[in-house]
């Protein structure tokens, strides 16, 4: 985004940048609570690694699935049935067409917040018992019902499903040039640089003829973006235009000009191979044990400071 243009965007929303910034501080401050109640439980070892791989490979050919979660905690037993509508009502929404990764940072209560509410690819016995006995039924897209977990309710949607070892993944090495907009673009009403920005992306897109000089070209054009993002996942691409657009490209032809409020974008397709999904790198299974670590801290954090909290009314 070019300078402002956050700022702008929520302003235009509704939202003040100070929300943003406190919603932030706010999140900074609990991880470090959480770094202290943790201790030496925040350092992953190499035998915690070695076992998390030879799990890993004992599960090859098991179903291996992709989730979003919300957690709502349930603090008083006697306001369940409360803790259950608004769960429904968070539901209805989701069903409706609002944006998972959205409504899990506004309303979920663990630490996948977040993320969005992203697990990443999980398998079953890394899931509550409860949670694990509704993915395992549910169709890929869908959101499940309100499930009762420890604590609290669970929603959960499965993005996707593979095997464990055995799925194929389309894997593109991709080069791009991006020619930022000095303000956000208003479709309706161009700026003369936004014009400028466009016609020389087109020019590029008729002109480069391979991935090197894409990246040539992305460096006279200031290198706001790396021209190489590393390996594209192309099943994993959130947005389906792009996906779409990244399918259907031959190999070091460049794209049409990808025009978007902050800037215009060309891409071009260096190598496609089909991969079969390895055991996951050290730094992956590492992560993954430290979020499961933070995410039990944090939800024994909470339970004992709400048991300690205490109420004080005043006339």
């Amino acid at each position: 985004m070019p300078k402002g243009a956050l700022g702008a965007s929520l302003t235009g929303r509704g939202v003040a940048l100070r929300t943003l910034i406190d919603q932030v501080r706010v999140q900074l401050g609990w991880t470090r609570v959480l770094r202290q109640e943790l201790g030496t439980r925040a350092d992953v070892t190499d035998n915690d690694v070695a076992e998390q791989t030879r799990l890993f490979k004992d599960q090859i050919g098991k179903p291996e699935y992709q989730v979003r979660e919300i957690f709502i905690p349930i603090e008083d037993p006697s306001k369940r049935a409360d803790s259950t509508r608004f769960a429904d009502t968070v539901i209805t929404q989701l069903r409706a067409g609002a944006p998972f990764p959205v409504v899990a940072a506004q309303f979920s209560q663990s630490q996948t917040a977040l993320q969005g509410g992203d697990l990443g690819w999980v398998r079953a016995n890394q899931l509550d018992p409860e949670v694990a006995a509704v993915v395992t039924q549910m169709p890929p897209g869908a959101v499940s019902n309100p499930i009762a977990v420890p604590g609290g309710i669970s929603i959960v949607s499965l993005s996707a499903k593979r095997e464990i070892g055995r799925d194929q993944a389309t894997v593109l090495r991709i080069r791009q040039v991006f020619m930022p907009f000095s303000t956000p673009l208003n479709p309706a009403a161009p700026t003369p640089q936004q014009r400028a920005q466009v016609e020389q992306a087109g020019t590029i897109a008729k002109t480069v003829k391979s991935c090197a000089e894409m990246e040539a070209a992305n460096t006279r054009a200031g290198a706001t973006r790396p021209s190489d993002p590393g390996e594209v996942r192309l099943e994993g691409v959130g947005s389906p235009p792009l996906r779409a657009l990244l399918s259907g490209l031959t190999p070091n032809v460049p794209s049409k000009p990808v025009v978007a409020t902050e800037g215009v974008a060309v891409l071009m397709v260096c190598s496609r191979e089909i991969k079969t999904a390895a055991a996951p790198s050290k730094e992956e299974v590492s992560n993954r044990l430290l979020g499961e670590r933070i995410e039990l801290a944090s939800r024994q954090l909470q339970r004992d400071l709400r048991r300690r909290a205490v109420m004080e009314e005043r006339a």
